[in-house]
């Protein structure tokens, strides 16, 4: 009976590195529709949304069905709460790639960004990508280390946030208000497709420690000497 709980406990770990892949790919495609005026990938983007929708409701419904029948304690249970806390984070990544989807449709047949602020986007397009890909590479492995490193990704992201908002003050420039608009939500989805991917693995810390940290100080997220970095298994 435990061997099978156990099992359902990787699947769910397997889902949530699933969840983090289909988000990156969602968002890579939606950043490429919404630089290209592609109207055929936004629209892919926006449909296959249902997709990591249902594999949330899905996840979420066998942690709730592990709970219910496993009465699991210690780490285990830590690990099904902590779950449905990083489906939630995931599949909001997905609803971000499906909103830049959904802002390239309603431009269409123009481009929502002129060419200049097409770099700086790029920039922070990649940087969340890669984030939600270690999101995942991260729950994988119980890696609690890792978060200390999406912090560091984070920051950055926060200074081409700051940078988008200082291209758009720019004196020099003058720019369409709906552009402006359209500038502002979008350097806002990438930063909070980004924070969800700390948030994460932030929670990776708490399921190998027991104990909540500082956000704000990566280092006192994870001590070493602890243990070996792994999710302990509660005992049969």
């Amino acid at each position: 009976m435990r061997s099978a709980f156990h099992e359902q406990l990787d699947l769910i770990s397997d889902q949530l590195v699933e969840l983090s892949q289909l988000s990156a790919q969602a968002l890579n495609r939606a950043t490429n529709a919404m630089m290209t005026a592609d109207l055929t990938l936004a629209e892919q983007v926006i449909s296959e949304d249902d997709a990591i929708d249902a594999l949330r409701y899905e996840l979420d419904d066998r942690a709730i069905d592990a709970l219910a029948r496993q009465q699991p304690v210690a780490t285990d249970l830590r690990q099904l709460v902590t779950t449905l806390r990083m489906s939630s984070d995931l599949e909001r990544c997905g609803d971000l790639a499906r909103h830049v989807a959904k802002l390239a449709r309603l431009r269409y047949p123009d481009p929502v960004l002129p060419e200049d602020l097409q770099s700086i986007f790029g920039e922070m397009a990649e940087v969340a990508e890669s984030m939600v890909v270690r999101a995942g590479e991260i729950v994988a492995t119980s890696d609690a280390t890792g978060a200390a490193e999406l912090q560091t990704r984070d920051d950055h992201m926060d200074r081409l946030h700051r940078e988008v908002f200082r291209l758009l003050l720019d004196p020099q420039f003058s720019r369409d208000p709906q552009l402006v608009i359209d500038a502002t939500l979008l350097s806002r989805y990438y930063e909070r497709f980004a924070d969800h991917a700390v948030s994460v693995a932030i929670r990776v810390v708490y399921l190998v420690t027991g104990n909540w940290h500082d956000e704000q100080d990566p280092s006192t997220w994870y001590d070493s000497r602890s243990n070996d970095g792994q999710v302990p298994r509660a005992e049969a």
